[in-house]
């Protein structure tokens, strides 16, 4: 099993690994370990280190960006962007899957494309930049690779952004395009507007939103959508 090269990843993620070690470890799947001769380590120990660097990171951009807020909020918008159905739109905007080592019936079973292992490669990822240049490397990962390049202003904006994302794989998982947000109303003061944006799906109005923010607003639409459509399905049985 011929090993991938990995300067197209490096080049994505922006860092050059000094030690290329710690970059295979962190794309070997354990079903590749079980199959080779040679001694090889797989990256559960680094996804499980990636993660604790992941949090820390987060919460380290989260408490600067936005200091006015209490731990509550700052706990619920970090449980967001490290959340698995985040973390694997980034694993696939990367392409992982191509640079992983598999064993050959997990390469068989369609492993390249299962998200579980792209986000435990993602983690493991980071931790190998951690542990090849250091804290500031990892930071610099964490901003460039992982967080949303730019952050909403307010918290309350970014931990809607699950609304979003889980509508939207509510309804590829259903072969349906993709939803689409319009604002109809706008209300209030200059310094104190509202927005109203409605979300339709398969060409029909699902459900509307209220929001501060036209971000918050589609943010509120695409959770009542969900629900909506959740429940239509569930009575369709």
């Amino acid at each position: 099993m011929a090993r991938p090269s990995y300067e197209r990843l490096e080049k994505r993620i922006g860092y050059k690994f000094r030690n290329q070690n710690l970059l295979t470890e962190a794309l070997t799947h354990s079903s590749y370990t079980q199959e080779v001769s040679h001694p090889s380590r797989d990256n559960e120990l680094m996804e499980f280190l990636g993660d604790a660097v992941l949090n820390f990171a987060v919460t380290l951009r989260l408490i600067e960006t936005f200091p006015e807020y209490d731990e509550g909020k700052l706990s619920l918008a970090r449980s967001g962007l490290v959340a698995a159905n985040f973390l694997r739109r980034v694993a696939a905007d990367l392409e992982l899957g191509e640079f992983l080592l598999l064993g050959s019936a997990e390469e068989r079973s369609g492993g390249r494309k299962k998200a579980g292992i792209a986000v435990d490669a993602l983690e493991a990822l980071l931790a190998a930049v951690y542990r090849d240049g250091g804290l500031e490397a990892a930071r610099r990962f964490v901003e460039k690779v992982i967080l949303p390049p730019d952050l909403p202003e307010r918290v309350e904006d970014l931990v809607a952004t699950n609304y979003k994302g889980a509508l939207q794989e509510y309804l590829q998982a259903r072969r349906q395009g993709p939803a689409q947000y319009r604002v109809v109303e706008e209300g209030g003061l200059e310094h104190e507007k509202t927005f109203t944006v409605e979300v339709k799906a398969g060409g029909k109005a699902i459900a509307r939103g209220l929001g501060a923010s036209k971000k918050a607003a589609q943010q509120q639409a695409a959770k009542r959508a969900l629900a909506i459509l959740k429940r239509k399905a569930e009575a369709d049985g």
